[in-house]
């Protein structure tokens, strides 16, 4: 299971099980009591539900209770429930006669509270199954693979990933480093390049990382493979492999049951990523509710304006080429994707984007709305679902995205922003793409919380000024 998906559902189980032995060891005490004021110790019956928490927490953390959690059965949960609960009991009432307390703790409240507790976590457990489950095989946020093996080892090497890998993986692609022949597809997996066109084919394919699985593949071959993905910024995982990179080196790990070397371009804490998804939902939330309010005012102004929807969407290519739907309010005329080609001599940035000062698609309201930033609004429920971060790279467009060469695609590694280093940085004065690349990916390899933060801040005086928007 990837280490975040880990901590996750970890800390998931620890918080859920420690609620449910609270309420359980609520309930136990109302069913005997009748109240919370009459038990006979109140201090030794606050103290043995502290020990409770106590043992559970150490129970998780040591035992690993997690360990094979969406692989447990019905059967098998229900045993792991039975015997964390009769070890947490024995632990704790074993506590209780050695500092002579015992006969101060009423036996029926333990009683109780067993039964309601083993029920209880044990319906959760099943709920927390499906909820993790859903979460982790989703399209979003599954991880993508790629298997790249000779053609002898690959039908070989797929099944023994499918078998032992998490449902966060889906192997979505098959290469052969070799020579593919007339193999189309193995397990229902399409095999899509050989290894002449291998790169070329990866590159435009939805992908988070690699598999490698080739004993014969020349040196020279796998440094060309390994290379490749890191500019692409998909992590590589080669069985068995030698080769090192002096800019991303490769760490030693197990992976699907084989012990790889593993070539990450992205090394960050799981911690961090966690909280700063934290703060994505927070920031979504608060943007979402300025968007409704402020909406309708937006839609009768761009409606008195021009003719047209008030929402304008656009396909976008996100994390590692994910594609999805981006939001905004419609700052230029209906028909600007058609007008577009007729413009292009005119574009003012070198390379792959086109801008225009003077562009004439663009709306009277819309001038106004993209010198505030108004018609970014929208996105903030691309940040909410997680397509979108706050703080991010740009998401390119698809027809930039296809003419991507290995270097440019790193830009797509990490979930694209709201806004981010090309953003403040005068988004409107870079007349170069390279400019846009390079920014992106200093924010890659320098990723941190303070940044996103640092971003932010200056963002809203961007916002506010109006610099760099155009």
């Amino acid at each position: 299971m990837v280490r975040r998906n880990k901590v996750i559902m970890t800390y998931g189980l620890w918080l859920a099980d420690l609620l449910c032995i609270i309420f359980s060891y609520m309930i136990a005490n109302y069913i005997r009591y009748g109240n919370f004021s009459d038990m006979a110790d109140r201090s030794v019956h606050i103290m043995v539900c502290v020990c409770f928490l106590l043992f559970f927490t150490v129970y998780t953390f040591f035992i690993d209770n997690s360990r094979n959690f969406l692989k447990r059965g019905y059967l098998a949960e229900a045993v792991e429930v039975i015997k964390y609960n009769a070890a947490m009991v024995l632990v704790v009432g074993f506590f209780l006669f050695m500092i002579k307390k015992s006969d101060l703790f009423s036996r029926l409240v333990m009683g109780y509270f067993i039964v309601i507790n083993i029920v209880l976590v044990y319906v959760v457990h099943l709920i927390l199954k499906k909820v993790f489950y859903t979460m982790f095989s989703s399209e979003r946020t599954v991880i993508k693979i790629m298997v790249a093996a000779e053609r002898e080892l690959l039908e070989e090497t797929v099944k023994r990933l499918k078998d032992v890998l998490g449902v966060d993986y889906q192997i979505t692609a098959l290469a052969c480093v070799d020579d593919k022949g007339n193999l189309e597809e193995i397990e229902g997996i399409p095999v899509v390049a050989g290894g002449e066109d291998l790169l070329e084919v990866a590159k435009q394919l939805p992908l988070d990382e690699v598999f490698i699985n080739a004993y014969h593949l020349h040196r020279e071959e796998k440094g060309k493979l390994i290379r490749g993905f890191g500019e692409m910024g998909v992590s590589c995982h080669y069985n068995l492999g030698v080769y090192q990179d002096a800019k991303n080196p490769g760490t030693v790990e197990s992976f699907g049951g084989y012990t790889v070397i593993s070539y990450d371009s992205f090394h960050s804490s799981y911690k961090r990523q966690l909280i700063k998804r934290l703060m994505d939902i927070v920031g979504g939330l608060v943007g979402s509710l300025i968007t409704i309010i402020m909406f309708p005012f937006l839609a009768a102004a761009i409606k008195l304006d021009s003719p047209g929807p008030v929402l304008f969407s656009q396909t976008r290519i996100g994390r590692n080429g994910r594609r999805f739907k981006i939001f905004k309010f419609r700052s230029m005329y209906v028909d600007a994707e058609e007008r577009k080609k007729e413009l292009e001599a005119q574009n003012e940035v070198k390379g792959l984007m086109f801008k225009m000062e003077n562009d004439p698609r663009v709306t009277k309201v819309g001038k106004f709305l993209r010198k505030t930033s108004l018609d970014e609004f929208p996105q903030f429920f691309n940040v909410l679902a997680g397509d979108m971060s706050l703080v991010g790279t740009r998401p390119p467009t698809e027809d930039e995205f296809e003419k991507y060469n290995l270097y440019y695609r790193r830009r797509i590694s990490m979930t694209p922003g709201l806004t981010g280093m090309w953003q403040v940085s005068g988004r409107s004065d870079i007349d170069d793409f390279e400019e846009v690349v390079r920014l992106d990916l200093q924010y890659i390899d320098n990723w941190s919380l303070t940044l996103d933060i640092k971003i932010l801040i200056q963002t809203v005086g961007v916002v506010l000024f109006g610099k760099g928007a155009k």
